[in-house]
């Protein structure tokens, strides 16, 4: 299983409800509530989604109780009741066997739907894709039915991102085209979500998108659907018209988003919102229940999470937003201000300017230059002589040994000011936080002097970015001792638009940390094979990892098949 730790997996925000950690009012477990939420979440009508309703007789088993500190297994020690309805809980914990936080879902046995969310669980840790959060057990124990899932602390959720406004058309591109794909692989492997909303879409630092409650929130909720594909279709084009225009598609508010007005009906984004992308415009109305209208003209709506990531991919590229370079007073001489003009009246009055006193003539004179120019003459003989004489002496002197000691806190104990002095690399590793090396045998010819010998990536099939498919690739390198860093000298084996390259500071050789919770110390991004990278902030370290996350499109080479990749020849680091 993965040991990435998740923002709260809270199963009511999946659904559109408010967690009871939040101070959301109370329990609203009822079936009303839960069919307006049901509708909310994908816009599905009754025949396409229903939940399943409890018989008076056998009334919904109340939530075992328990509290903040109690242990399951002897390992998973709760900390925090982030929800709790409908039989059921979930809570924030520690896993103090790997010490990393989890989350948890917890419901009786006899529970009605725990034979179902075992089975879901079960189900979605066997489909182990990183796109989407791990279930990392499932387990019957003492009359109690739990699943553990991952926790990301530093992931923000698709809600909270909306929120502030609506994203820009590249970063609306990236969120459907990732979750189009991994909703794709899940259908594949006969795994649906059914409750796909923006409380459970998570954003990382590096833009890539993750999906929580695969399968296990629609089993705890009893939600089922007769067409799984097209009710997960139409979640995801609620999602891109949300993030399009930051309103809900539907007459109802959710997930702390506006719905649209009862009068107006279901309209394209670009008529809710100017300067919307047309093409996104188009795909948010395929996706979603109108039988496929565009504003332009008409096409088949997209039925299945497949067909949505097709219809995604035929878009013509969509770059993202040219960075905005912060404005800095020029440098140099600034003219002064002119001064405004002086009536006549109280212009000041020039003066005449007086003449210069005459020349010394006669005799007087010329007895002063003369001797002016012989105390000249005399001065620079003197010079020479003293110049002269310093010379000869130093050749026959033996020049002292200098005796240099180290400032504290200079770069040669590992602390200081930056000298723009080389370091040298005692060691370096393949960075792999999951798991999966590129060519681990040559990390040395990253850095062995000769440019033409080189560490090499495999070759991917899109780019230049390699998320969400991987999160990047790269090097971790040992410097001996701490030092202080300064910048980087990177040479690369392809050339092209574009490779990013940032350098972080790690605490070991071995680190598997994601780079997110690493110390950030410059990123650049190049189109040929050099490129310089300046530390604005240079920090003392020992171990530094250069990380890639584009590469440039290559052809055949010895070691792999066309496809986006990338070679390290070389790398220094100055302190």
């Amino acid at each position: 299983m993965a040991e990435r730790s998740t923002a709260a997996v809270d199963v009511a925000n999946e659904s559109g409800e408010a967690p009871l950690a939040a101070g959301a009012g109370g329990v609203t477990g009822d079936s009303d509530k839960g069919q307006s939420e049901t509708q909310g979440a994908g816009g599905q009508d009754a025949e396409q989604t229903s939940i399943e309703e409890t018989a008076p007789s056998t009334p919904t088993p109340e939530p075992p109780e328990l509290h903040s500190g109690h242990k399951l297994a002897r390992r998973y020690r709760l900390e925090e009741c982030v929800t709790r309805l409908e039989g059921f809980s979930s809570w924030r914990a520690v896993d103090e066997k790997l010490r990393r936080a989890v989350g948890v879902h917890l419901l009786p046995a006899d529970h009605p739907r725990a034979r179902s969310v075992l089975s879901a669980a079960r189900s979605s840790a066997l489909l182990g894709d990183p796109r989407f959060v791990q279930v990392l057990d499932a387990v019957e124990e003492n009359d109690l039915v739990y699943v553990v899932h991952e926790w990301l602390p530093d992931a923000t959720e698709l809600s909270a991102v909306l929120a502030a406004g609506p994203m820009e058309a590249y970063d609306a591109y990236q969120l459907v085209s990732q979750v189009a794909q991994a909703m794709t692989a899940a259908h594949r492997e006969g795994l649906s979500h059914l409750l796909l909303s923006p409380g459970c879409v998570l954003r990382s630092e590096s833009g890539q998108y993750r999906i929580r409650g695969l399968a296990v929130a629609a089993a705890l909720r009893g939600v089922t659907s007769d067409r799984p594909k097209r009710t997960d279709t139409e979640a995801i084009g609620a999602l891109l018209y949300a993030a399009l225009t930051a309103r809900w598609p539907y007459q109802e508010d959710a997930h702390g988003l506006t719905g649209l007005p009862e009068d107006l009906g279901l309209v394209a984004p670009d008529q809710v919102r100017a300067g919307v992308h047309r093409g996104l415009a188009e795909l948010a109305m395929r996706a979603l229940v109108n039988d496929g209208a565009t504003p332009s003209r008409q096409e088949q709506p997209c039925t299945t999470p497949e067909e949505l990531a097709k219809a995604v991919a035929a878009l013509p590229r969509i770059r993202p937003p040219e960075p905005t370079a912060p404005a800095f007073p020029q440098a140099g001489y600034r003219q002064p201000p002119a001064r405004p003009a002086q009536p006549a009246a109280t212009r000041p009055i020039a003066h005449a300017t007086q003449p210069p006193p005459p020349p010394l003539a006669g005799r007087t004179g010329k007895v002063l230059k003369w001797g002016v120019a012989a105390l000249l003459i005399a001065a620079l003989g003197l010079g020479s002589w003293q110049v002269a004489d310093t010379l000869m002496n130093r050749e026959n002197t033996p020049a002292p040994t200098p005796s240099v000691q180290p400032q504290k806190g200079s770069a040669t104990g590992g602390a200081g000011h930056v000298t723009n002095q080389p370091l040298r690399i005692v060691g370096a590793q393949e960075y792999a936080p999951d798991g999966v090396t590129e060519d681990p045998g040559d990390v040395g010819l990253s850095y062995d002097g000769n440019p033409s010998t080189y560490w090499h990536t495999k070759s991917f099939d899109s780019g230049p970015v390699l998320a969400p498919f991987k999160a990047g690739v790269g090097i971790v390198y040992d410097l001996g001792s701490a030092q202080k860093l300064g910048g980087a000298s990177l040479t690369f084996h392809y050339g092209g638009s574009y490779t990013t390259a940032t350098l972080y500071a790690a605490d070991s050789l071995t680190t598997s940390a994601s780079p997110s919770s690493l110390h950030k110390l410059g990123t650049v991004t190049t189109d040929t094979t050099n490129a310089k990278l300046s530390v604005s902030s240079p920090v003392s370290t020992r171990y530094v990892v250069l990380w890639l996350t584009a590469v440039p499109k290559a052809g055949t080479d010895g070691f792999s098949s066309p496809g986006f990749k990338q070679g390290i020849a070389e790398v220094s680091f100055t302190g």
